[in-house]
């Protein structure tokens, strides 16, 4: 069941449009940071996009941070919209069901298809700002945002871990899309339900009459891997990322478990 999912999410067109996006916006700002020869003010736009002009080894942090607001989210909430809800608007979610395959196991698979699209669309992201960075914009031995030099194994690792920061924090968006696709027939309706939570929250973390409330939005630490290229590294907002996230991850995939086992399947 879980490698059927897969072959069904990697032969649909619309699943490597949405990865070709992805990639494109930010190698379409790395060419005109490369046509310009001007990046933004230090401190104004995404993180480390400032720096990028005199070490492209920079460039898959600033990437990922160009993707991470809207685009990256958007897509992940797509494809786990669509997971169970555009079974049910084909017609044939009943018809799997039918078939020996339990709900449980049957929404496992589903959820793994989603984990993969979301781990191959961050990868490929930070991939290809690091080819497209160091050949725009060479490369040079990586200094930390406090102004230290970083060994390549350091900067390597740090730019893993900002790599599965990212994509552990899409996984609190998949587990919302996932429990809304549960919950209704309209695979748009379900990703649009997501996107509104996380637009909300957008807001909200700049509010200041929020602030009782901020720590707790699921949009609140995502840009906290900036603090992976310190030194010496903050932790506590990572730290505090992780577990918001896993709360999200375990609240909404276990009510859309629960949802799902005990729903009536008519479609």
């Amino acid at each position: 069941m879980i490698v059927v999912e897969l072959v069904k999410l990697y032969r649909r067109p619309r699943t490597w449009l949405s990865l070709a996006l992805l990639v494109a916006l930010p190698t379409v700002v790395a060419g005109f940071l490369a046509a310009s020869g001007v990046a933004p003010r230090p401190g104004t736009g995404p993180a480390f996009l400032a720096a990028v002009l005199e070490n492209g080894a920079l460039f898959p942090a600033a990437a990922l941070a160009i993707v991470l607001p809207l685009f990256l989210p958007l897509a992940v909430a797509v494809v786990a919209g669509d997971s169970v809800a555009g079974e049910a608007q084909a017609g044939t979610l009943r018809y799997l069901l039918i078939r020996p395959v339990g709900r449980t196991r049957l929404l496992v698979a589903k959820l793994l298809s989603v984990m993969a699209f979301t781990a191959t669309a961050v990868t490929l992201v930070a991939v290809s700002a690091y080819v497209v960075g160091t050949q725009l914009f060479g490369s040079a031995p990586l200094t930390s945002t406090s102004g230290t030099s970083l060994t390549t194994t350091e900067a390597s690792l740090r730019t893993v871990l900002a790599v599965a920061y990212v994509g552990w924090s899409m996984l609190g968006v998949a587990a919302v899309a996932l429990f809304l696709s549960t919950t209704t027939d309209s695979p748009l309706g379900a990703a649009l339900g997501a996107v509104a939570l996380l637009v909300g929250s957008t807001v909200l973390v700049g509010l200041e009459a929020a602030s009782s409330v901020r720590p707790y939005l699921p949009t609140r630490y995502w840009l906290a891997f900036v603090d992976l290229f310190r030194d010496p590294v903050l932790t506590r907002d990572l730290v505090r990322g992780v577990l918001l996230q896993g709360a999200y991850i375990v609240v909404f995939l276990g009510a859309a478990w629960a949802h799902f086992t005990t729903k009536d399947v008519t479609s």
